[in-house]
């Protein structure tokens, strides 16, 4: 591959998790060491899915594909429908303008949302021999760097508008895993 075309390719695999990030910055209102760290799980879980689907797609072309797009779906919809639900639920002494904290575990698993498609591409690029090492790298450091700048704008809007930008990022995080899905099974183009 090209240089250019590995560039095109980071940043259409790190589209997600930019959205993803500014959603999450929005809720959680990040420090910036704390987006920066935010960022790199992003990044690292970005740069090791496509490299679990080319080791696949050395193995057994076809299995990521089949079952990705379910993967994904569940994983942004589960993420995004909770956020859904803390944006629009009421607690009484709730202060909209505090950020709320929660676990890693929450940021995994949206990170791996959000990077499922990455396999599907690393099992396409095992049958063309492309070096997914470089790729992997080049995809890995493009999500740090804009899921970095996505928690930070998340935390710039949040500040502002709070709820309404949680809602709006988790109502993006369960489109886009429709869109997933939906794209896969042939209901939506490509």
């Amino acid at each position: 591959m090209t240089p250019l075309a590995i560039a095109v390719l980071s940043l259409s695999m790190s589209t997600d998790a930019f959205a993803a990030a500014v959603g999450r910055g929005a809720s959680h209102r990040p420090t910036l060491p704390g987006a920066v760290k935010a960022g790199l799980v992003f990044g690292v879980i970005e740069a090791i899915t496509p490299l679990i689907g080319w080791g696949l797609g050395m193995v057994a072309a076809g299995l990521v594909e089949k079952i990705d797009h379910w993967i994904a779906f569940g994983l942004l919809a589960a993420v995004g429908g909770r956020m859904i639900r803390e944006a629009t639920r009421f607690r009484p002494g709730d202060a909209c303008d505090e950020p709320r904290r929660s676990g890693p575990w929450g940021l995994i698993v949206t990170a791996v949302g959000t990077s499922i498609d990455a396999a599907a591409v690393g099992v396409g690029l095992a049958f063309i021999g492309a070096n997914i090492w470089i790729i992997a790298a080049s995809i890995g450091l493009t999500t740090f760097l804009l899921a970095t700048i996505g928690m930070v704008v998340g935390r710039m809007v949040g500040r502002r508008f709070g709820k309404a930008v949680e809602l709006l990022g988790g109502l993006a995080l369960v489109t886009l895993g429709l869109t997933i899905l939906l794209e896969h099974l042939g209901v939506l183009g490509a």
